[in-house]
């Protein structure tokens, strides 16, 4: 049985100065970890107008309502750096700078601080000081390319890819490893996530099969991006869908077998063949509704599964019965993620309401000039 406590990160600190997308996310993570994440609200918020009580990405957090751009709001922030681990901003380069809570002026206030810089382009090139958003990134790094079927344009993935995976995850990555060497060496420094970075690193696998001539420079051609039969996804009768990753020829055989077409399909090795081989996949498909095909494939090694919804995804019998998914403060969520035996993570808090927690933070962190330069929470938006 799991020990009881408060994730493998209890005890580190976290300032984050309150962006959107990536950087909340990899504040997020930290803090189902067991981190203690104070977020810096600036007043107004930061524009989207979302209710902040619904905002998952705050959950697990502090926060703090000061104005970066006041002298009192400037040394309120570097007070928090001076007595935390990590720090974690999201602005085009050189605006932490220019407010005065840059790299150099945390650091000098606390030289062990891991200083975690999240943006989409970096900190230097060409492109640093433009706007985007996920889709051009993952765009530029190759990624987005390859998503897709073959003779239409790319689909979009969300923003799953580039924000959350290129971004967050690297970014959190990177700040760990930052915190091991200054736990080591007494030696803090600054991360330079960039969402470009993380998503080419991401193709690492892909750059290595094209080298070796076993994934083709175009999309809906490889084992891995719907140009096989056996690795994509196939409507049900109802209109649902079916997602099919037979690949190793005992699952497929598995798989055929139970789809009913064993003694009809073509060999899947005659890749002049696949066309045949997906349509009458497709077509056997389409006899059965997706409960139905589910009902079939459930109980075998086939590598079938049916494609639910977000809202379907809870209630999936695999995923109830380890608990994925959590109900906290009426909002259905995903629980946090990975796993730890002896610590694990837990949600202490709802997302946290801009400038709701002013009191606590500074009598925890000792930083009594929080309470005189904070300003009043601020309404949900309706």
């Amino acid at each position: 049985m799991a020990a009881a406590g408060n994730g493998p990160l209890a005890g580190i600190r976290v300032v984050e100065l309150a962006g959107i997308g990536p950087g909340p996310f990899a504040a997020m993570l930290l803090g189902d970890l067991g981190a203690d994440v104070v977020r810096v609200d600036r007043p107004g918020g930061p524009g989207l107008g979302i209710d902040p009580q619904y905002d998952i990405t705050n959950r697990n957090k502090r926060s703090v309502l000061l104005d970066l751009k006041s002298p009192e709001g400037r040394e309120a922030v570097l007070a928090l750096a001076e007595r935390a681990d990590v720090l974690l901003e999201g602005n085009r380069p050189g605006v932490t700078e220019r407010l005065g809570v840059g790299p150099e002026d945390c650091l000098a206030r606390n030289p062990k601080l891991v200083y975690g810089r999240m943006t989409g382009w970096g900190q230097d090139g060409p492109l640093a000081d433009r706007a985007g958003h996920d889709i051009g990134y993952i765009a530029v790094a190759g990624a987005l390319g390859m998503i897709g079927r073959a003779g239409e344009p790319p689909a979009v993935p969300a923003n799953l890819i580039g924000d959350y995976a290129g971004g967050s995850l690297y970014l959190v990555i990177g700040v760990l490893a930052a915190l091991q060497h200054a736990r080591t060496h007494g030696t803090g420094q600054v991360v330079d996530a960039a969402i470009v970075d993380g998503t080419a690193h991401l193709t690492s696998m892909i750059h290595g099969m094209m080298a070796a001539g076993g994934w083709q420079d175009r999309r809906g051609a490889n084992l891995l991006d719907g140009g096989c039969p056996f690795y994509g996804s196939y409507e049900t009768s109802d209109g649902g869908h079916m997602a099919v990753g037979a690949l190793e020829p005992r699952f497929y055989a598995e798989f055929a077998e139970l789809l009913g077409i064993a003694d009809v399909a073509p060999d899947r090795n005659d890749f002049d063949r696949w066309g045949e081989l997906r349509a009458v996949i497709a077509d056997r498909f389409r006899t059965r509704t997706r409960t139905e095909w589910t009902v079939v494939f459930e109980d075998s090694d086939a590598c079938v599964a049916p494609v639910l919804s977000l809202r379907e995804a809870p209630a999936h019998p695999h995923l109830a019965a380890r608990g994925t998914f959590t109900g906290a403060g009426g909002i259905t969520q995903p629980a946090p993620a990975p796993r730890f035996s002896v610590t694990p993570g837990s949600l202490r808090r709802p997302p946290a309401m801009p400038g709701a927690d002013t009191g606590d933070v500074a009598r925890d962190w000792d930083v009594p000039a929080l309470t005189a330069t904070s300003q009043p929470p601020q309404e949900a938006p309706r």
